[in-house]
């Protein structure tokens, strides 16, 4: 429940980065023993993958650093019931492959914001000799002799990339994966990669050079998680859609670039220093134009906030999504609560205007955060259902935007009257 319509302000850290820390997670199969991480997000999807690598036989500890200790891998399977929960867990595949020589991962299949299909980890697997058959729903992967080879994705996919890479630096020989994703996120998977001995040039490019070798060992230092540049960015629109002044602390202000410069085309103040950065709003949003796009594009995982921050703008803005095809489902949410969206294949055209409390319903994670920053920007009490996709991807979003001053809390279904919820958020008052 959400008691709107007050501007945000003052610092807010920035967790340790989802997307990061799930592929190094499960990167850790790849080197027999203990290893530490830091900076590791407190979250459902985290938790989940530490859970799938419990059953595979890799027990964890959590505290100042994660701890895994992948010595014994009982087990190479990530069943339906884990994956149906989290598609990163396809992410074991290659990892598995390449260190047991075989796998069985059920098929991710389709979800809230469109079908993520795994053919182009399949074939870059393939490319590196592996064969597959999918039956019952599960793709069982056999690999004999792991070979380096030239691998021409159709498409920059990240976890794609990310699955081939981590097969390529146990395979014999030279790997080079052509039209690779740029995502900071695997350039953090790479320079994790290099600390257990893997061999890797390239990462942030659109080619990958990987120099197989025989094994790996767990690095004697922790690797830090980089910081979450969604979250920061959520942080950053919180801010334009409330009228506030909020600096994002911990982060790294060049992974913000596309997001910082469509909210300074919005027309708020940006600046970024060391590993902060600062937006305001000080007068009327602007229309922009948006479309997203593989990194170092207009990241798709931001779409839906901005599409928030379009439906407060003095004119018509247009969000286009490239990347994933019912990544529009907030649009109905938001009109909900006033907005005048109109939809046209994958194009929003948002005419602002004003926002009012309502109740509303999150398909998905993203949304849930748009739906979030609409109730803060919307006079009066919103209440946003399901907000269990949150947990997926924001640690103590509820706790962090108290601190800049939102009144926001969790009730139950017995406190979803305005008395109770201004007791639930009495501490933010």
């Amino acid at each position: 429940m959400i008691d709107g319509g007050r501007p945000l302000e003052g610092q807010v850290a920035v967790s340790g980065s989802k997307n990061a820390a799930l592929p190094i997670l499960i990167a850790t199969l790849l080197a027999p023993g203990e290893h530490r991480l830091a900076n590791v997000p407190d979250l459902a999807d985290t938790s989940s993958t530490l859970s799938l690598l419990g059953r595979i036989g890799c027990p964890s500890l959590t505290g100042t650093h994660v701890r895994v200790d992948t010595t014994r891998v009982a087990y190479w399977e990530a069943p339906y019931d884990v994956v149906r929960k989290m598609r990163a867990s396809v992410l074991v595949l290659g990892p598995l492959l390449a260190r047991c020589g075989k796998a069985v991962v059920s098929l991710p299949g389709g979800c809230a914001i469109g079908t993520r299909p795994i053919d182009q980890h399949l074939k870059g697997l393939e490319a590196l000799g592996c064969r597959f058959r999918i039956e019952g729903g599960n793709v069982h992967g056999v690999a004999d002799d792991l070979r380096g080879a030239d691998v021409h994705l159709d498409m920059p996919t990240v976890t794609g990339t990310e699955n081939i890479l981590m097969a390529a630096v146990l395979a014999r020989g030279t790997t080079r994966i052509h039209n690779a994703a740029r995502e900071p996120e695997i350039v953090d998977l790479a320079n994790f990669l290099k600390g257990l001995g893997a061999q890797i040039e390239g990462a942030g490019s659109s080619t990958l050079v990987i120099e197989g070798v025989p094994r790996l060992t767990p690095a004697s230092r922790p690797h830090r998680i980089i910081p979450d540049r969604i979250e920061a960015g959520t942080w950053l629109c919180a801010a334009a859609v409330t009228g506030g002044d909020v600096t994002v602390t911990d982060v790294e202000p060049g992974h913000l670039e596309a997001i910082g410069a469509k909210l300074a085309e919005a027309g708020c103040e940006i600046e970024a220093a060391g590993t902060t950065v600062r937006v305001r709003r000080t007068g009327p949003l602007r229309p922009f134009q948006l479309r997203t796009l593989p990194y170092p594009g207009f990241p798709t995982d931001m779409q839906a906030q901005l599409m928030t921050v379009a439906t407060l703008a003095n004119g018509t803005s247009t969000l286009e999504e490239t990347i994933f095809e019912n990544r529009l489902l907030h649009a109905a949410e938001l009109r909900r609560m006033g907005a005048r969206i109109e939809e046209r294949g994958g194009m929003a055209i948002v005419h602002g205007g004003t926002l009012s409390a309502a109740a509303v319903m999150a398909s998905d994670l993203r949304a849930s955060a748009a739906l979030v920053l609409a109730g803060l920007a919307a006079p009066g009490l919103t209440e946003v259902l399901r907000i269990y996709h949150l947990d997926r991807g924001y640690e103590d979003l509820v706790g962090k935007a108290r601190k800049l001053g939102a009144r926001i809390g969790r009730v139950s279904d017995g406190e979803r009257d305005h008395d109770r919820m201004l007791a639930a958020t009495a501490a933010a008052a």
